[in-house]
């Protein structure tokens, strides 16, 4: 039977939630590119937001006998679809290869978070604690690598120390930095910096 495109959502709900496809599917084409576009917005990679659609049509469709309970099926799917870009974010924070990326250059890429003046004072206030924290010969290497911009030779040679010696230094201070700010900032700045390499993709 094919169903007039004018139904109303509360009379495609009601077929819905008894297992008809079409109906759903109607449902379907009339809200996925409202989610899609709300969803690119948020996470700005058209691939994830496509993902995060059919995860939020999927969820909806295997709890179907409920669908005709949704009294507002516009706010619901926009709540869902947010609620999905939250996992992902969560998700993305969890990755070892994405994390690795934030800080292997020991700090937030300049220029990311210029409208966002607290969370800029609150990483520079941490990365200054945790440098800070380093011992004085490491904290003396990592700040010439770091504000400087000397190479390893340079370092070894202003420092009379070996290049091996200034290489494991660099390594331990990154290590300990990139521990120490994942701890003190937490998950708050995870979501923040992964949405903004996102967005820069």
């Amino acid at each position: 039977m094919t169903l007039d495109s004018d139904f109303s959502d509360q009379a495609l709900k009601k077929r819905a939630s008894q297992g008809e496809e079409q109906a759903f599917k109607m449902l379907f084409d009339r809200y996925h590119s409202k989610l899609f576009h709300y969803l690119f917005s948020i996470v700005k990679s058209k691939e994830v937001a496509e993902e995060l659609v059919m995860d939020v049509f999927l969820k909806m469709w295997l709890a179907r006998d409920m669908i005709v309970q949704i009294e507002n099926l516009d706010g619901f799917l926009f709540r869902a679809a947010y609620n999905k870009s939250v996992d992902f974010f969560r998700a993305a924070a969890k990755d070892k290869r994405l994390t690795d990326l934030i800080w292997e250059n020991d700090q937030i890429p300049a220029g990311n978070y210029a409208d966002d003046s607290l969370l800029m004072h609150e990483y520079e206030s941490k990365l200054r604690d945790a440098i800070d924290l380093l011992s004085p010969q490491r904290k003396k290497i990592f700040l010439l690598h770091k504000d400087s911009g000397l190479s390893n030779a340079e370092i070894a040679d202003t420092l009379n120390i070996s290049k091996k010696t200034v290489a494991n230094s660099i390594v331990e201070a990154r290590q300990f930095i990139k521990s120490y700010l994942s701890k003190e900032l937490g998950f708050w700045l995870f979501t923040t910096v992964v949405y903004n390499l996102l967005k820069n993709n």
